[in-house]
């Protein structure tokens, strides 16, 4: 079910559980700002993610509404995990799906880190 961003944030969403403890994860980094972790249904050989510890729902709310400490940490747990996990060197791909047309499917802000593997072109051709 794709999400509409300018609705409020869901508490419930799997994401919160998640940030809550109430459903595991397999965690690659943490801060104050940030929780990375392995996605359960991965789409590529390598694929995390990475989730704000705030209650934002779209890339959208997160820039306009988060503190400057919380969008610098943010941008800088995404580098740091694609180092970390050693995807700079062949590369990665970064997606934050964000509302309806982008296929959002959980409505809480989170961007996906690709690799592992050639990942061909950035959208499907039709």
């Amino acid at each position: 079910m794709a999400i509409d961003p300018t609705q409020a944030y869901d508490d419930d969403n799997i994401f919160a559980k998640i940030l809550r403890g109430e459903i595991p994860n397999k965690t690659v980094y943490e801060d104050e700002w940030v929780l990375a972790f392995h996605d359960i249904n991965p789409q590529a050989p390598d694929h995390i993610l990475v989730i704000p510890k705030g209650r934002y729902v779209s890339w959208d709310d997160f820039s306009a509404t988060a503190s400057e400490a919380e969008i610098a940490g943010f941008v800088r747990a995404v580098g740091h995990v694609a180092r970390e996990a050693g995807m700079v060197e062949p590369g990665y791909r970064l997606l934050a799906n964000i509302g309806k047309h982008g296929h959002q499917e959980v409505a809480h802000l989170h961007v996906h880190i690709f690799a592992g593997k050639p990942l061909g072109p950035m959208l499907m051709r039709s």
